[in-house]
C-alpha cells in the first residue's frame, strides 16, 4: 500500500512540474505535453529504481526512447493530416496513430534487434 501512495506523491509532483514549465513555454499547446507523459514515466523509473535497481530501470529508459521518438512523428503526422489535409479529429488520430506504430516498431527493432 505504502508503494501506491509513495506512486500518488511523486507522480502528483511530476505533474505540477511539469505542467509549471508548461505553463512558462509559448505556444500553450505544449502544457498538455509537458503535463503528463514525461512526469508520469519520470516518477516510475524513480520508483522503480528503488524496487528493482539501477540495471533494470537502465533498460526501462532505453526502451522509452523508440517510444518518445514514435511520438514526436505521431504528433507531427497528426498536425499535418489536421492543418494541411483537414482531416476529422478520429480519422486523424487513426492514421497517425498507425505513423506511431510504424515508427515505433521500426525504431525497436533496428535499436533491439528481432525478439
Amino acid at each position: 500500500m505504502s508503494d501506491y501512495i509513495l506512486r500518488f506523491f511523486a507522480g502528483g509532483i511530476a505533474v505540477t512540474a511539469f505542467a509549471a514549465i508548461g505553463d512558462v513555454l509559448r505556444p500553450k499547446s505544449f502544457a498538455g505535453l509537458f503535463a503528463a507523459a514525461p512526469s508520469i514515466a519520470l516518477a516510475t523509473l524513480l520508483l522503480t529504481i528503488a524496487d528493482k535497481g539501477s540495471a533494470y530501470v537502465a533498460l526501462e529508459a532505453r526502451s522509452m526512447i523508440p517510444g518518445a521518438v514514435a511520438l514526436a512523428a505521431y504528433s507531427f503526422a497528426a498536425c499535418q493530416l489536421l492543418k494541411r489535409f483537414s482531416l476529422h479529429a478520429s480519422t486523424a488520430t487513426l492514421v497517425a496513430f498507425s505513423v506511431w506504430l510504424v515508427v515505433a516498431f521500426s525504431l525497436a527493432f533496428l535499436w533491439f534487434g528481432a525478439p
